[in-house]
């Protein structure tokens, strides 16, 4: 027996880590923008005067840009350099922010999001990517996943804090201006700090490629979060029909196009595909549930926005070790132990929270949601750097793009089904609370939301208003004890399937010798470049 002798891979150094510092201001300001909106809405209100369906747009078109357009940018990063593309986002996004900020009409401030939503889907496959070109030891590379993971996380609960603080001492334009600083300082650092990364062999841009990825991903989160929104009408049951049919129009496009935006390949990588839908699975539980979480605060419990922000934030800073924890923790042991552990400590979360009361301690309620937010960071962490390090290198933007697309819509999964079920809880215990003689109107506001049913006990006598609210917090609650059962229920699955599906597999360069087959790769496949052990050869 011969045995092939290989170097170990270059570790990072302290100019490689000044440049993740870099990475994670984009990463933060494009999560703070999902939620930065919403304390804004009213002041915003005021001054633009938008429609109902105007304000719809202001606060959804972000989001839909960016979903439609992670796996083009992906695949742009991957052929012009992803720092190119990362630095002409960070300008784009930049100059869009100013425009939002002293925007003089709801038509401009959409205009202006629809921007952002580009910038940021420019940025968020290129951060991930690069820390591919980065970090080549393995072990370096998973905490730098880690960090990154849970600068994600934390950018989404620190928008609305940041968003109160500064409405509270500057106009509504404010809360897109303390971009800009941020992305002037990427513009000048990045050139410096980052390194430049393309695949030679990518072909030329796959045009119609990238069209029906726009025509699959927009019109599947639009539908799912219309259906979420309004119920299954039938104009977006037609909207998700007509994406799900672009979908498979986009995955025939690059099973026969000579250049194509993906590489397929990717999902016979059975680490791959297992991770993304890890992913998937844990932002469906993650958004699915925060839309209660966040009306409990403010509508059962009667907090203000801003107090309601600030202890939405307590759990996630209370678990911002966790996926540094959980990333050493997998270079210990199979890491399909510690993502199954990760899905069991977000399942018995969830099943705390079933306990909930209207009258709960206010710790009962941050406790539970501490825990299973800590399991979901283990879980979204590890499944990163799963993704990116079974990558290769020339494919880390596409991979990116495919990773985010899945949590986009897993998001939109989770807020339509999650929200349903609590929905069809709250109008079922409502039909029965409704005080006799009460106007077809208010009942059907009422019975609607616990907003709804806010604005309709406001209007009645004490004794009988207090009486409706009560039911009304009553049922909102049963509605969250029913959604997040059924969160814990998909993450008992899903630990299922991760210790069903990742179990034996090793991540080359960290758990041992590469091995394709365990990894899931073709057979005959190459280990990504960058990655190097000693292993035996074939005799």
């Amino acid at each position: 027996m011969s045995f092939t002798t290989y170097t170990s891979p270059p570790s990072a150094g302290r100019r490689e880590w000044t440049a993740l510092a870099v990475l994670l201001l984009p990463c933060l300001l494009v999560s703070m923008d999902v939620s930065v909106l919403y304390f804004a809405v009213p002041f915003l209100t005021a001054e633009l005067e938008p429609s109902s369906v105007q304000q719809l747009w202001i606060l959804d078109v972000y989001g839909f840009v960016l979903a439609g357009l992670l796996i083009t940018m992906g695949a742009l990063g991957d052929r012009i350099g992803r720092r190119r593309l990362l630095l002409s986002g960070a300008l784009l996004f930049g100059l869009a922010s100013g425009a939002a900020a002293y925007a003089q009409s709801a038509e401009m401030l959409i205009a202006a999001r629809a921007l952002l939503g580009i910038g940021g889907a420019t940025l968020m496959p290129s951060t991930l990517a690069l820390i591919r070109n980065l970090f080549h030891d393995a072990k370096q590379r998973g905490k730098a996943v880690a960090i990154w993971s849970s600068a994600m996380m934390g950018g989404i609960a620190v928008g609305p804090v940041l968003s109160g603080a500064l409405l509270e001492h500057f106009w509504w334009g404010s809360v897109f201006l303390i971009n800009t600083p941020a992305m002037v300082l990427l513009l000048v650092c990045g050139p410096l700090l980052l390194p430049e990364f393309k695949n030679p062999a990518a072909g030329r841009f796959d045009l119609p490629g990238s069209l029906l990825s726009l025509l699959a991903m927009l019109p599947t989160v639009y539908g799912i979060k219309e259906i979420a929104r309004d119920g299954l009408a039938l104009r977006p049951v037609l909207v998700l029909v007509a994406g799900l049919l672009a979908a498979a129009a986009f995955v025939y496009r690059q099973r026969t196009a000579r250049h194509p935006m993906l590489d397929l390949e990717l999902f016979r990588r059975r680490g791959f595909s297992v991770s993304v839908l890890m992913n998937l699975l844990a932002m469906f539980a993650v958004v699915g549930c925060a839309v209660f979480f966040t009306q409990y605060l403010q509508s059962v419990r009667g907090m203000s926005p801003m107090a309601a922000a600030l202890w939405n934030l307590l759990p996630t800073l209370a678990v911002g070790g966790m996926a540094p924890a959980a990333a050493a923790l997998a270079q210990r042991m199979d890491r399909a132990h510690v993502i199954a552990l990760g899905f069991v400590i977000a399942a018995g979360g969830f099943v705390w929270l079933s306990w909930l009361e209207p009258g709960s301690a206010l710790w009962f309620v941050l406790v539970a949601s501490s825990v299973y937010a800590s399991g979901l960071v283990m879980v979204m962490s590890l499944g990163n750097e799963l993704a990116i390090g079974l990558a290769p290198p020339e494919r880390a933007g596409s991979a990116s793009a495919l990773l985010e697309s899945g949590t986009e819509l897993g998001g939109a999964l989770g807020m339509a089904i999650l929200g349903s079920i609590g929905s069809a809880v709250y109008h079922a215990d409502m039909g029965d609370a409704l005080p006799a003689g009460l106007p077809s109107a208010a009942s059907d506001t009422a019975r609607e939301t616990l907003a709804g049913a806010a604005a309709v006990a406001a209007q009645l006598p004490d004794r009988a208003g207090e009486a409706l609210l009560t039911a009304a917090r009553s049922a909102f609650t049963d509605g969250l004890q029913t959604a997040v059962l059924g969160a814990a229920a998909v993450m008992a699955c899903a630990a299922v399937l991760a210790l069903t599906l990742l179990r034996g597999l090793r991540l080359p360069g960290v758990e041992g010798e590469p091995d394709a087959k365990a990894a899931g790769a073709p057979q005959g496949s190459a280990a990504p470049a960058g990655v190097e052990a000693v292993g035996p050869s074939a005799p």
